[in-house]
């Protein structure tokens, strides 16, 4: 038998392999990364420079009325989140709180505890009954809201042709409605990663859908296409994984099914008032501005709230990737995790988006002293500002209430409510009165005054008393 020579890499080589791995492992634990963070920063990331993609093709083939219209058109469709009622946040909590005393396999087999499997079992099953007629609901509520708001609040100026883009954008949001809430199962089920690379195909999708509509002068229907796009994307993957939903949407839970009145309805009303209240503080501005200073004025607040929450979007995906794990740390009482991983989380995000938004505010004093007709499509630098300031607070005030809710209680309810009482009659008094400068002057005052202020102070208060017990 012959000898077998191994080939060994030169020594400098090796060195230099061996350098590389321990700087790359440095880096990702600085940053934080892992797989889930990765796939979201990667559809975050996408959806950022795909959001210029889409910026320059809104300014390129859209007037400024329509981009007022194509930006209405998403705060409108938000107005989901009352027939939502927070259900997503609550499902994503409950089956990661199940999940902690059960294993689930790669290819989707569950052993473990089987109560906490029956319970499982009837998450899923609710939020499906649930979500099949609130979908129907939403969709019959919908559509004519928008005729309503579009009819009434119509300006001079050449007609658009808005409405048949609007119902197509109305029915493609209630099939995401229906699909979303599955995904959020999957998430507290632990697939976090899964689901994080399904968001960038999502991502990917919905955007050459919409560059496609943009491109082919039907650019209204371009809110439709990204969320059909999106739609799709999640109904491809979930087709895929068939088995294991059927296989809980047939298991007969008996009496160990979770008793929703009493363990979950008393956090789920919370959520769901503050979910509501989270409409009249961040998407009225484009309603507010088209009915009092018309469809350009809105276009151009539409297209900066677009870039910082994509900016936003990046940041928070640190965070918001650990809601599931979250939960999962709390249900096994690992505190010390739970805080030690929260903290560093938080500090990345921050600190993510303040570059991220020094960025974006150079860019926009660029333009602007450049005279790039772009300009003109966006706000200018100081309200740019403004709005900067209040994104990077409501992620330490979003990372605080993902916080607290990953105990499956909702203390961020007086807070929600006041934030949007007051933030609600700013953006529609100083909207109406000094435009755009005047809302997000408003905005911000009231983001750390309240949202920041009584926030801050009920995480500190509520973490000592749970820790404690």
């Amino acid at each position: 038998m012959g000898e077998i020579k191994l080939q060994l890499p030169p020594p400098a080589e090796k060195q230099r392999h061996t350098t590389r791995n321990v700087l790359f492992s440095h880096v990702k634990h600085i940053l934080g990364l892992d797989r889930a963070i990765g796939f979201t920063v990667l559809a975050r990331g996408w959806s950022t420079l795909a959001g210029v993609v889409t910026v320059l093709l809104i300014a390129r083939f859209l007037t400024p009325a329509e981009q007022g219209y194509y930006y209405t058109f998403s705060s409108l469709v938000a107005l989901q989140i009352v027939f939502e009622l927070g259900f997503s946040f609550v499902i994503l909590q409950t089956a990661s709180h199940e999940r902690a005393h059960l294993a689930i396999s790669s290819t989707y087999e569950i052993t473990g505890d089987p109560i906490a499997h029956a319970r499982l079992a009837s998450v899923i099953q609710k939020a499906v009954r649930w979500y099949s007629v609130a979908a129907i609901l939403m969709a019959a509520t919908l559509v004519p809201a928008g005729f309503w708001f579009f009819t009434t609040h119509q300006h001079a100026g050449q007609p658009l042709f808005w409405r048949i883009p609007w119902c197509f954008a109305a029915l493609a949001a209630t099939l995401n409605f229906q699909l979303d809430p599955i995904l959020s199962f999957f998430e507290g089920c632990g697939f976090v990663a899964n689901v994080a690379g399904v968001r960038f195909a999502q991502a990917i999708a919905g955007s050459l859908f919409a560059w496609t509509a943009l491109a082919t002068h039907f650019g209204l229907f371009a809110p439709s296409m990204i969320m059909g796009g999106t739609a799709l994307t999640s109904i491809v993957w979930l087709f895929g994984r068939r088995r294991f939903l059927l296989g809980l949407l047939t298991y007969r839970p008996g009496p160990n099914r979770i008793h929703w009145r009493v363990e979950v309805w008393p956090f789920q009303w919370r959520i769901a008032i503050s979910w509501m209240c989270g409409y009249f503080i961040f998407q009225i501005f484009n309603p507010v501005l088209f009915a009092f200073k018309g469809p350009i004025a809105a276009g151009q607040m539409g297209m900066s709230l677009n870039v910082t929450a994509a900016l936003q979007g990046v940041a928070v995906s640190w965070i918001n990737t650990k809601s599931a794990p979250f939960g999962a740390m709390v249900a096994r009482k690992e505190y010390a995790k739970l805080d030690h991983i929260f903290f560093r989380t938080l500090r990345q995000s921050i600190v993510v988006h303040m570059i991220g938004a020094l960025a974006v505010w150079f860019s926009i004093i660029y333009i602007n002293h450049a005279q790039i007709p772009l300009s003109q499509r966006l706000l200018s630098p100081v309200p740019f500002a403004f709005l900067l300031a209040a994104t990077n607070i409501n992620i330490a005030v979003f990372a605080e209430a993902l916080y607290l809710r990953a105990h499956k209680r909702e203390k961020f309810l007086l807070n929600s409510i006041f934030t949007a009482l007051l933030a609600g009659s700013s953006t529609f008094f100083l909207g109406k009165l000094y435009g755009a400068q005047g809302m997000v002057i408003g905005y911000l005052a009231v983001t750390v005054c309240v949202s920041l202020g009584m926030g801050t102070r009920s995480f500190i208060k509520y973490r000592r008393i749970w820790h404690a017990q």
